[in-house]
């Protein structure tokens, strides 16, 4: 642990960091109640458990499936929540999520739309929350940089510090603001996660909504989630995934043309993507196996309809991002 962990944490290892925010929470909390939208990644499920450690079953857990998760994502996070202890309920909400999308194609817009109508339906639970005073959130230090920055405002208008409306009348509880990712998991691990939740790569808030280019439909969506979970899949068994920091299918609104069948097609292009990268702040492309690669590929086109045609994103962050949109 370096000494730079020490001079923003007031910690010298994650195990002390966790003794001391577990005291601080208990202080702050008190008999109040806390409420947390949780998304299944490391940040929100490291913070959630810390909160949990502190005052139990003062806290209320929320997930809300916006319809733009991972393939079987939803029910696969609500059983690793309860299995670790944590009081949550699922909400489905898809319909909501497709419906104000409908004929959206710019990213700005399409990430307002999803942060708001998520925070409308997470306030309309959170309202049932008897005694809930505080609003837990698995912020973390590359957040506060990317959206509370003069230049960073433009970069990142969907993370949790960004997104608050004023008519949530909660008190906020950020226990790892201070940290970065590869912390986050240090404390995760001190807390006693598993591994493979902390192995998790990063996902965005808005899901496979920011994935998608151009409109977001239920169809696009689908299309989508069958080329990611070969990808990812591909990643996993060929002992890829956790040596990279990031990874994701996007469906580009390109339609080439291909051949199927003797037939020809006109249909839909997949980005690969994968990346290196410490803190999210800057990334390198992952120089994956050329023939991992093109067997990936050929998984997508042969199993996934709507797809003919694949290519793998070689941009480094910056000037391009990591997400697409």
């Amino acid at each position: 642990m370096t000494s730079d962990f020490s001079l923003r944490n007031g910690a010298d290892s994650p195990t002390q960091f966790v003794a001391h925010s577990i005291e601080n929470i208990r202080t702050q909390i008190g008999a109040d109640s806390v409420v947390m939208g949780l998304s299944g990644g490391v940040d929100s499920t490291v913070a959630a458990k810390l909160i949990h450690k502190a005052i139990g079953n003062q806290l209320f857990c929320i997930f809300v499936d916006h319809g733009l998760l991972r393939k079987a994502e939803y029910e696969e996070v609500i059983e690793s929540y309860q299995h670790i202890g944590l009081n949550i309920k699922g909400v489905r909400a898809a319909d909501r999520f497709f419906s104000a999308l409908s004929g959206v194609t710019d990213p700005e817009k399409k990430r307002k739309i999803i942060g708001h109508t998520f925070i409308e339906i997470f306030d309309q639970e959170a309202l049932q929350v008897e005694g809930a005073k505080w609003l837990g959130q698995g912020t973390i230090y590359p957040d506060v940089i990317e959206s509370t920055t003069k230049s960073g405002k433009t970069i990142k208008s969907h993370h949790n510090v960004g997104g608050l409306p004023e008519t949530l009348k909660l008190k906020l509880i950020e226990p790892l603001r201070t940290l970065y990712k590869d912390e986050v998991r240090q404390v995760g691990s001190a807390l006693g996660l598993s591994p493979l939740l902390l192995s998790r790569h990063p996902f965005p808030g808005p899901g496979l909504g920011i994935r998608i280019l151009g409109e977001v439909t239920p169809v696009r969506v689908a299309i989508l989630q069958e080329a990611d979970y070969i990808f990812i899949k591909g990643l996993r068994d060929n002992n890829l995934y956790n040596k990279v920091w990031q990874a994701a299918a996007i469906l580009l609104p390109i339609c080439s043309v291909g051949i199927s069948g003797g037939e020809r097609t006109y249909e839909y292009t997949i980005a690969l993507r994968a990346v290196h990268s410490l803190d999210a702040m800057s990334a390198d492309w992952a120089q994956l196996p050329y023939d991992f690669l093109g067997h990936i590929s050929n998984e997508i086109i042969n199993n996934v309809k709507g797809i003919n045609r694949v290519v793998y994103d070689i941009s480094s962050k910056p000037p391009a991002t990591i997400e697409w949109e």
